[in-house]
């Protein structure tokens, strides 16, 4: 049976970008006879906004969208990412960074290789790192793509893959290799937030048993890490499909920092919920 899900962040007002992706799952899951769910990824709880998560049930309701089964609030079940995080601590395939996304970023300009190398900045020497604990120094744990290598083998490294249904922003498609070397040594947990989008995501992937992942072409690069953090969990790898991203006239990407226009404006200026279906049909 075919799963998927719509996993918006409650952050702000859905837009028709968040329209044509909610509407591209669940139509997939309903011609399929297959189930659909809705997930609330609010981990971040800076920007993650109780009202924000009421506009998006009134939003989907007004597109006529169902979901089966109930929600699930990813900030209702941090203990689990949390025993996910200290699995993968215990390995040793996470170590403490102190460093900031400046310091990231300004090193790029002195790594010899560019952004790739930056993004790895490998752990502190243990005299450092004894004294920014000591010092109270926040730091993150990022997951380390050397251990990562050596725990799976070079084997099982040089097989990670995942099939596209759909395409990748350069027409990506069918068996794709994984290349979770591109995204760098990636944070997967925070002080100020217990666990990050790519371990929480794919955490709830494998308890969901979501078989297909149903998605914006933005995120098909962050299908590589993901797959590697699957491997390393023991999750299923489920089926992509990443579909085509709306624009505006403007030919740029609708999206909630441009504060595109919102579903609750569309609606207050009469368009109906028939109307904006018919428009995103494929």
């Amino acid at each position: 049976m075919l799963v998927t899900r719509f996993a918006p962040s409650p952050t702000g007002r859905l837009h028709k970008g968040h329209a044509f992706s909610a509407l591209t799952a669940w139509k997939a899951a309903r011609e399929a006879g297959g189930r659909f769910l809705l997930r609330i990824e609010d981990i971040d709880p800076i920007r993650c906004r109780p009202e924000f998560e009421d506009a998006i049930l009134e939003d989907l309701a007004w597109l006529g969208i169902d979901w089966d089964g109930p929600v699930r609030r990813q900030s209702d079940h941090l203990g689990d990412y949390a025993a996910a995080i200290d699995d993968l601590r215990a390995r040793g395939l996470l170590y403490r960074c102190f460093r900031t996304r400046k310091d990231i970023l300004d090193a790029i300009g002195d790594a010899p290789h560019g952004a790739m190398e930056a993004a790895r900045p490998g752990p502190h020497p243990d005299d450092e790192e004894t004294r920014l604990l000591d010092e109270g120094r926040p730091f993150a744990w990022r997951l380390s793509l050397d251990r990562a290598r050596e725990v799976l083998g070079e084997a099982a490294w040089s097989s990670l893959s995942f099939v596209e249904e759909g395409a990748g922003p350069d027409g990506e498609t069918g068996r794709i290799p994984a290349r979770p070397e591109t995204a760098g040594d990636v944070v997967l947990a925070r002080k100020d937030a217990a666990v990050a989008y790519h371990l929480a995501c794919v955490h709830d992937d494998a308890l969901q048993g979501v078989t297909h992942v149903i998605r914006g072409e933005d995120l098909f690069e962050a299908t590589h890490i993901q797959v590697l953090i699957q491997a390393l969990r023991g999750w299923p790898t489920p089926t992509y499909r990443h579909h085509r991203l709306l624009t505006g006239s403007d030919g740029r990407r609708y999206a909630k920092r441009d504060q595109s226009v919102t579903l609750a404006e569309m609606r207050a200026a009469g368009v109906t919920a028939a109307d904006l279906r018919a428009e995103l049909a494929p």
